[in-house]
């Protein structure tokens, strides 16, 4: 061996030597670990916020609080406090959550200079320093947290876990623990029967995010199983598309529907899109429908008290049930028939589709009224719910704190009965009608008056009334899509007739899961 080799080796030695000597420092000890040891496979689940991302993060999360901690990566007690913020946001962040939709905890790092302004906007004078209030209360505001009135506050004693999570429980009166488990949810409803028109209105009003997490969902569904491939699936989806580009009920999904039509000649040329990006080309996921935030991975209103109960399909049907209370007469078929088609082409349980098609191949009149579309939708609802009962009845697969049911349930709305016969119903349509309107309608809504972040009051309402009113402004949309749209808008009799023949000669499709 030269002598170059021995120098080499002997340095390499040396290397290895003082590695392990280091590795006996007790700050080397927890380095090791975090790399392999149990916190290995821990995921943050405390929100980062910065300068560019902090309104608008705050502004759309659907929870009702938000938890909002300043610090400074450099600060050896914000990186000793770390563990016990993220043992606490594990219960209120991401697609695990315990307890989804009620705190969001997020944090700021005030030693970023582009931070500087933000932690200049709330006060901060220590790290960490911990903020308490509404989402909206913190967007494009000073925080004034020592202001007597201010609904943001300083979380004044949240030094370990127990500590932070015990000063939530104060304020949301409830009786959260670090070591619940998921889908122990005190909040979901026990009693099915136990329904007011009073305490309804906050449950539904949370199902306008839940149908934001659906159409996301769906919409990541096609694009996962690729399944336009054809110009009928490609009609089909645009025609979907412009039914949310022009009805749905979130703001920002509209506007993501509306993009998705803008831009899908060039998506999709002659109805077979691209999937995979070549050459910095934009494809269909390049659009997501609701906001790059979605799907969030949980669901409010519709969350079941077991991991695969409700969610997707519960929100699917809200989806389903609040367009079609804000469609006008002439779109009454339209939409019909355009929700029939992306069940058939898109929707993943083959046994509910066909279940499904064979409900819309039932109806043997085109609709003319918003009026039969909407008692269509729900009577078409109840009867999946009736067909599921005896199902999960016998296979015990139902949720059980969340059982199907007719609806709505007669405490529920009283006037939609017109007897006291449990077993054989009679059902007042006239007032079943205003029931769906009402509550698939403005209470769906309700949320964004209570977190409008607008400032005057007539803005309010008039953000509000945005949200409720038929999108008339014509989209738009490049030549294709707009052929496709124009063809299937039209001659709702000759198409009907057409639809129905295609379908009863359409081969059962196999499942896709």
């Amino acid at each position: 061996m030269s002598l170059a080799h021995l120098v080499l080796f002997a340095g390499l030695l040396s290397l290895v030597i003082v590695a392990s000597s280091s590795s006996s420092s007790p700050g080397s000890r927890s380095i090791l670990r975090d790399i392999s040891g149990e916190n290995a496979d821990q995921k943050d689940r405390a929100v980062e916020l910065n300068s560019s991302n902090f309104d608008s993060v705050l502004r759309d999360t659907p929870a009702k609080y938000a938890v909002v901690e300043f610090f400074a990566h450099w600060c050896p007690a914000c990186r000793n406090y770390k563990p016990h913020y993220e043992k606490v946001a594990r219960l209120f962040n991401g697609p695990d959550a315990i307890h989804p939709g009620i705190v969001l905890m997020t944090r700021v790092d005030c030693a970023m200079k582009t931070n500087t302004k933000l932690c200049d906007r709330f006060s901060v004078s220590h790290y960490p320093m911990l903020f308490w209030g509404p989402p909206s209360k913190f967007v494009s505001g000073s925080g004034e947290p020592k202001k007597e009135k201010s609904e943001i506050v300083v979380i004044d004693d949240a030094r370990t876990a127990e500590r932070l999570l015990k000063w939530i429980n104060k304020q949301t009166h409830s009786s959260y623990g670090l070591d619940d488990k998921k889908f122990e949810n005190e909040h979901v409803r026990t009693n099915i029967t136990d329904y007011k028109q009073d305490v309804d209105l906050p449950q539904i009003s949370q199902a306008v995010y839940d149908i934001e997490e659906a159409t996301a969902e769906a919409f990541d569904i096609i694009l996962s199983n690729k399944v336009i491939k054809s110009s009928e699936t490609s009609a089909s989806f645009i025609r979907f598309i412009q039914l949310l580009a022009a009805h749905h009920a979130s703001r920002r999904c509209r506007k993501g529907a509306a993009e998705i039509l803008v831009n899908y000649d060039d998506l999709c040329p002659s109805g077979k899109c691209s999937y995979e990006s070549s050459g910095g080309k934009d494809t269909l996921g390049s659009f997501p429908i609701c906001g790059k935030d979605l799907p969030r991975g949980y669901y409010m209103f519709c969350r079941g008290s077991r991991n695969d109960t409700r969610g997707f399909s519960c929100g699917l049907w809200v989806l389903f049930h609040s367009l079609s209370v804000r469609i006008e007469d002439g779109e009454s078929h339209f939409a019909f028939s355009t929700i029939c088609d992306f069940v058939n082409n898109f929707f993943m349980c083959d046994e509910c589709r066909l279940h499904f098609n064979d409900m819309c191949l039932s109806v043997k009149t085109p609709f003319k009224k918003v009026r039969d579309f909407v008692l269509w939708v729900w009577s078409t609802h109840n009867k999946v719910n009736e067909r599921l009962m005896k199902d999960e009845a016998s296979l015990g697969s139902g949720d059980p704190e969340f059982p199907k049911i007719i609806w709505p349930p007669r405490a529920l709305c009283p006037s939609c009965y017109l007897s006291s016969d449990e077993k054989s119903i009679e059902w007042d349509h006239d007032n079943v009608y205003k029931f769906l309107k009402s509550y698939y309608g403005p209470k769906l809504v309700s949320l964004y008056k209570e977190k409008s972040v607008v400032g005057s009051k007539e803005e309010t309402v008039s953000a509000t009334a945005e949200d409720l009113t038929v999108a008339t402004n014509a989209l738009v949309v490049p030549v294709g899509a707009a052929l496709a749209i124009a063809v299937a808008s039209c001659a709702f009799g000759a198409l009907a007739c057409y639809w129905r023949t295609q379908q009863k000669n359409r081969k059962p499709r196999r499942s896709w899961n």
